[in-house]
């Protein structure tokens, strides 16, 4: 069950199958539940999990599982889905009976097309749930109220009742407990909000960059709202996000019925202008906008060289740095992208370096890309309820107080004959027990592919990759960083030292 105020709770469910089987004489010897859970998928369903592995192992000590109603095993959108593993459960000999269905599960065509009928009811409840949830939200929205997440830096949560009464402030974690109350945002401690506005004045007036920014705001010791070292892109969020201009935008991203999460367009949005008190005037706010949009906006071929030709002429020299430094300009990543390497966008503007510098170029990339890297873990794994605590030295991450991990980016290196290698080096000096390993890709602009190393594959010299590894490596192997995150909430940390 999903919620407490449904008739499917977990304790009504149990009072009927309990009725169900001292009336036919069973014995119950073990009970499956998935309180406050999802039935939209099976990740995060730990006990419907148990269950089909106790029944497929053949460790299972009963004959027949009771099962409240035909919609307990999921309300999944694909509703052969469901009935797979019912399947599963009859297959190994286990009959299944429903306690609150009007019909015998006998495998009779009649029992046969209820059941089908009553499985797709049970998705299409959850897709009009779905529909009336957000057409809610998107109208608290429009009444200035905050739908969820954090309040950021330089603002805070507070509870107002129906009347828009203040009650008091929401620490970080912290939700409602009374249906009629709301949530608003307000100006944080002063200090928080004169450094959001210092951080607006150093981009503005200064020119300085989010990375220039961030360096700056670590060097003073002041932290992030999550208590930690300030990033481009934590910088980049404030001087975003609208919520410090007082106004309140739901809808960026979506993730219905727990499918893949999408950004959606601005068309798509819902806006509530001037909903909270403003930290940042409106004028600054949009003039950091169009200075974001002019610096990525798209030039064309001709107009990043002609830029870059009048840097060259400027300073006598380019390097990834001082295009990175200089305003108006396309990122030194922009240039190698469009022009297959940095070095190729200098030789088109006559400038050759007095050495190499693409060792030098890639890896300051990729020193950004690992504080990104490891900013968007943290992020995950709170927003799937962990909680993460980040040295600020070392970046070792520990999780939950369970288990600690490392993040490791691996450069693409390209051989004489064409062949793609990578050398994971690990963190043996913290000793994590996860290393979660990302490979680039053959620009070294973004993730190819991550891998989810116990400790026991850690070793003193780098681990060495090639396109195509064994079957073990495989196994660790994951394409998107959300479904390791799945993986990695989903089994138990002693497992995966198992591994």
């Amino acid at each position: 069950m999903s919620t407490e105020h449904q008739k499917y709770s977990t304790e009504n469910q149990s009072d009927a199958i309990r009725a169900y089987a001292e009336e036919r004489g069973f014995e119950l010897v073990r009970t499956y539940a998935d309180a406050g859970k999802s039935g939209l998928r099976l990740e995060g369903r730990e006990a419907l999990q148990q269950l089909i592995q106790d029944v497929e192992a053949g460790t299972a000590d009963f004959d027949v599982i009771l099962v409240y109603d035909v919609s307990r095993w999921g309300r999944f959108q694909d509703a052969d889905e469901s009935a797979y593993y019912e399947y599963i459960c009859r297959r190994a000999g286990k009959q299944v009976e429903y306690c609150a269905e009007q019909f015998e599960n006998d495998g009779s065509p009649i029992a046969t097309i209820v059941k089908g009928v009553k499985r797709a009811m049970a998705g299409e409840y959850s897709r009009e749930l779905s529909t009336k949830v957000f057409a809610g939200q998107c109208r608290l929205i429009e009444l200035g109220y905050r739908q969820g997440g954090a309040a950021g830096y330089g603002l805070r949560r507070v509870l107002v009742d129906e009347r828009g009464d203040i009650k008091a402030e929401l620490k970080r974690g912290e939700q409602k407990s009374l249906q009629t109350d709301r949530v608003i945002l307000v100006p944080g401690p002063d200090d928080e909000v004169q450094t959001v506005r210092w951080i607006y004045g150093r981009f503005l007036k200064k020119g300085r960059s989010e990375s220039e920014i961030a360096a700056e705001l670590n060097e003073r010791g002041i932290l992030t709202d999550l208590g930690q070292l300030w990033t481009r892109a934590s910088v980049q969020q404030v001087l975003t996000n609208e919520k410090y201009i007082g106004n309140n935008v739901y809808n960026r991203r979506s993730f219905k019925l727990k499918r893949k999460r999408v950004a959606n367009g601005p068309e798509m949005w819902i806006r509530s202008e001037g909903a909270f008190e403003a930290i940042v005037q409106p004028r600054e706010f949009h003039k950091v906008q169009a200075v974001i949009a002019a610096r990525n906006r798209r030039f064309s071929d001709d107009e990043m060289l002609d830029r870059l030709t009048r840097l060259f002429q400027r300073h006598g020299y380019i390097s990834g740095l001082v295009i990175d430094e200089a305003g108006r300009m396309p990122s030194s990543g922009a240039y190698a992208h469009r022009f297959g390497s940095l070095l190729r966008a200098y030789s088109l503007v006559g400038f050759t370096p007095d050495r190499d510098y693409r060792y030098v170029e890639i890896n300051r990339m990729l020193r950004l890309f690992h504080g990104d890297a490891v900013e968007r873990v943290v992020g995950e794994i709170t927003r799937l309820g962990g909680a993460v605590d980040r040295n600020p030295v070392t970046d070792l991450l520990t999780i939950s107080n369970e288990f600690t991990a490392s993040v490791v980016v691996s450069r693409c290196r390209e051989t004489r004959g064409g062949s793609l290698r990578w050398k994971i080096r690990f963190d043996t000096s913290l000793a994590p027990d996860i290393t979660i390993a990302i490979r680039m890709d053959r620009a070294n602009e973004k993730a190819l592919d991550y891998y989810l190393l116990p400790q026991f594959e850690m070793r003193s010299k780098p681990l060495g990759l090639a396109e195509e590894n064994g079957l073990m490596l495989d196994a660790f192997r994951f394409d998107k960083l959300d479904f390791l995150f799945e993986i990695a909430r989903r089994v138990p940390v002693s497992e995966v030292m198992s591994w």
